[in-house]
């Protein structure tokens, strides 16, 4: 995502730093920070509440244990939950994380629009319109879109050809999000003709990273931001 600091490519990391902590947890967050990272990226669901909280599933089973649907539990009660550094942290506590950090940036996954506008509300509360970015889908980017002309959008696209012109127009992406698979040097040049950069996931393998950086995408997340950090710097 777009930042002061940064020449060449873009290191994002997907959900904080998952293989030394808890993805989308402060500790994960700080970690991939303190790696590098040029921007963390991080899930985002709301509670019972309407509290927008770091999450991917719907639910708490996978990393927490607890079967709940998250949209049946408040924030107060995901303090529960705590186990030492480790918690559901709120987007809040995550925007303030990273902003504290000169340069970097969080981009926040929505995979459906319900939780667009009280997202929203909690960057333009805290004044981070600028050190923030959104990726999903369709439908999610098109609410981001509703609610701000400003923000900045990468457009997950999972299909080779680019999006049709109109949807372009509505959305105003600055980047077209695909997974990895798909990037192709024709196929970045092709988003380039369309007025679009290319951020990609999900590359975690050296190799990887470095066919990904020679066909001139803009941006790539990975699970593995200390290395890709150091494919970026030239060091692997």
């Amino acid at each position: 995502m777009s930042t002061d600091r940064s020449p060449r490519v873009l290191a994002v990391a997907h959900r904080g730093d998952p293989y030394r902590h808890r993805e989308n947890t402060l500790p994960s967050v700080e970690s991939a920070l303190a790696a590098g990272a040029d921007a963390v990226e991080v899930d985002v669901q709301l509670t019972r509440d309407k509290v927008p909280v770091l999450l991917h599933d719907r639910t708490l089973e996978r990393l927490w244990g607890d079967p709940r649907p998250i949209d049946r539990v408040t924030a107060e009660q995901l303090e529960e939950l705590r186990q030492g550094p480790l918690a559901v942290p709120t987007l809040a506590e995550a925007i303030k994380a990273v902003t504290a950090v000169e340069g970097r940036r969080l981009l926040i996954d929505l995979d459906e629009p319900g939780p667009a506008a009280a997202t929203w509300s909690v960057v333009t509360g805290l004044g981070a319109e600028r050190q923030v970015a959104f990726c999903g889908p369709v439908t999610a980017m098109l609410a981001v879109r509703a609610l701000t002309p400003d923000a900045e959008i990468a457009l997950t696209w999972k299909q080779p050809r680019m999006p049709v012109r109109s949807l372009l127009d509505d959305l105003r992406p600055r980047y077209l999000n695909p997974p990895f698979g798909l990037v192709t040097p024709e196929f970045t040049a092709a988003a380039a003709d369309a007025g679009l950069a290319v951020s990609t996931w999900t590359a975690d393998l050296r190799r990887t990273m470095r066919r990904l950086r020679d066909t001139g995408v803009a941006s790539i997340t990975t699970n593995r931001i200390a290395l890709l950090r150091a494919v970026l710097d030239g060091r692997r």
